[in-house]
């Protein structure tokens, strides 16, 4: 073989080697956007869920103890994971003055979401109170509107897992180590919370 056609051989080697290191950063670039994106439904669906029990909390047809644990766990949540801007969607009297609103993510968001799964299934444990509730005006209404959110919610985590857990496969490769073709950009991290839906809500029921 004569240096002409090692030089091109070379040439193409190097070429496919760029060629396939530019496809991964580019693969993992789309999975970071795709990981921030779909984080952002998840918390937009996390706040109306959210912001749907604590309409639920102050329509007055839960019995007082649960409109008030409803309604704290919802206010919790919104504090937690939310900005001043998502307590607009709340309804008036659903706020407590003495719980300072915060900004952005805390730590314990997912705690928050999760005590208000928990908390809600217990308020709607009883499906004879669960008819009664339906046969309310706007009982029904709030119960399938609380039933779509909580569905959306899932589903969003569910996608969001999924692109957290493709990101972070792509991440252990060794040219992506090596090269640290991730940037600055953090590990992604999957969303772990409670959010098996109440009985009552579920389409079988």
């Amino acid at each position: 073989m004569t240096w002409s056609e090692v030089t091109v051989v070379v040439a193409a080697a190097l070429l496919l080697a760029i060629w396939s290191i530019w496809v991964v950063a580019s693969r993992l670039d789309r999975l970071h956007r795709k990981v921030g994106s779909s984080r952002a439904v998840l918390d937009n669906q996390l706040v109306r869920r959210a912001s749907v029990a604590a309409e639920l909390a102050a329509s007055g047809l839960l019995d007082p103890v649960s409109s008030v644990l409803v309604g704290e766990a919802a206010w919790r949540a919104l504090v937690a994971g939310a900005g001043p801007d998502a307590l607009d969607e709340l309804p008036v009297g659903s706020l407590d003055p003495e719980v300072p609103v915060g900004g952005g993510e805390h730590p314990d968001r997912d705690l928050a979401e999760s005590e208000l799964s928990a908390t809600v299934r217990t308020a709607l444990a009883d499906d004879d109170e669960v008819a009664a509730l339906r046969a309310e005006p706007y009982g029904g209404e709030l119960l399938d509107a609380l039933a779509a959110a909580w569905y959306r919610v899932q589903l969003a985590r569910r996608f969001h897992n999924e692109a957290v857990a493709q990101t972070r496969r792509v991440r252990r490769k060794v040219v992506v180590r090596v090269l640290r073709l991730h940037g600055h950009a953090p590990i992604p991290v999957s969303v772990e919370i409670d959010d098996a839906m109440p009985g009552a809500l579920l389409p079988h029921r």
